[in-house]
């Protein structure tokens, strides 16, 4: 953790939704006027797609059937912990893009599944921002979790998050169905071992319950909506979280234990930007103090 250079992680699964919150994440540093300096989790992936591709061949022809992005060896782990030591220390860092599809590759002049070259980050900021699988991972060889000044989880109910997943993939990447369930399944023993154990790190999770019926699926024909969600909000240090004021300002929020509070999971990005708000400015001005 750094006072002069503080760092935000939002950590999530394929098909959480970590990408709708780093949106609220954008709408308060534009609001606020907070320089933030962005990584993406995909850019510490280790493989490019066609090699990553490769490697799962050979894996599955070796009787590995669980290679994944997930793990560790397929990801830069340490050189994403250092990224983080080296932007707490000195405000600086390195990273880089990867590129998803023919729009990025237009951008960026290179072909989808690719990397762009390692870059500097600008300089300077308020803030460093992750987006990714990983922004609070610990394992035997590194502690990414604590360089983090605010540790935030994505964590929609399993069920739904294959349902995203499988509807995202199917409609942006056109995979197969039968494609994306390989996928999921081949992932499993990395998803338990390097994905949840990070939601025990996480300061405040937000995990969006459907209440609609979700129990195939992999049949399901949509999305649930917000409207037919519901959202638990868990703070893991409740101390200074003005529970009276949020289920005032949210209608129909109420508390569900000590450390938790339930909304509309249409409220979420209300929630978001009550919640994280104050967090995010009080990072910034204890950074400026010190400036």
């Amino acid at each position: 953790m750094s006072a002069r250079h503080p760092i935000i992680s939002v950590t999530g699964s394929s098909g959480a939704g970590t990408t709708t919150v780093k949106h609220t994440f954008e709408q308060i540093f534009r609001r606020e006027g907070i320089a933030a300096a962005t990584i993406e989790g995909d850019a510490f992936h280790r493989y490019d797609r066609a090699t990553m591709r490769e490697k799962l061949a050979t894996a599955e022809a070796a009787g590995n059937r669980h290679l994944s992005h997930f793990g560790p060896g397929e990801n830069l782990f340490e050189e994403l912990e250092q990224t983080f030591r080296q932007y707490g220390a000195t405000g600086t860092g390195k990273s880089r893009h990867y590129i998803h599809d023919d729009a990025e590759a237009e951008l960026h002049g290179a072909p989808p599944g690719t990397f762009t070259e390692w870059a500097d980050l600008p300089s300077p900021t308020d803030v460093l921002f992750y987006e990714g699988l990983h922004g609070a991972v610990v394992t035997d060889t590194v502690d990414i979790a604590q360089h983090a000044d605010l540790r935030i989880g994505v964590v929609p109910v399993i069920n739904l998050e294959w349902i995203q997943k499988l509807h995202r993939d199917k409609a942006a990447r056109g995979h197969s169905a039968e494609a994306i369930t390989d996928t999921i399944l081949r992932r499993m023993p990395d998803y338990i071992h390097y994905i949840c154990p990070q939601f025990v790190e996480t300061d405040i999770n937000f995990q969006r319950v459907p209440v609609v019926d979700t129990s195939n699926p992999f049949i399901a024909r949509s999305i649930p909506t917000p409207d037919e969600s519901m959202v638990v909000i868990r703070f893991k240090n409740p101390r200074g979280i003005d529970f009276p004021y949020l289920t005032t300002m949210i209608q129909n929020a109420f508390m569900s234990r000590a450390n938790s509070i339930v909304i509309p999971g249409g409220k979420l990005d209300l929630a978001m930007q009550l919640i994280l708000t104050p967090l995010i400015l009080r990072l910034v001005e204890r950074k400026r103090r010190m400036d």
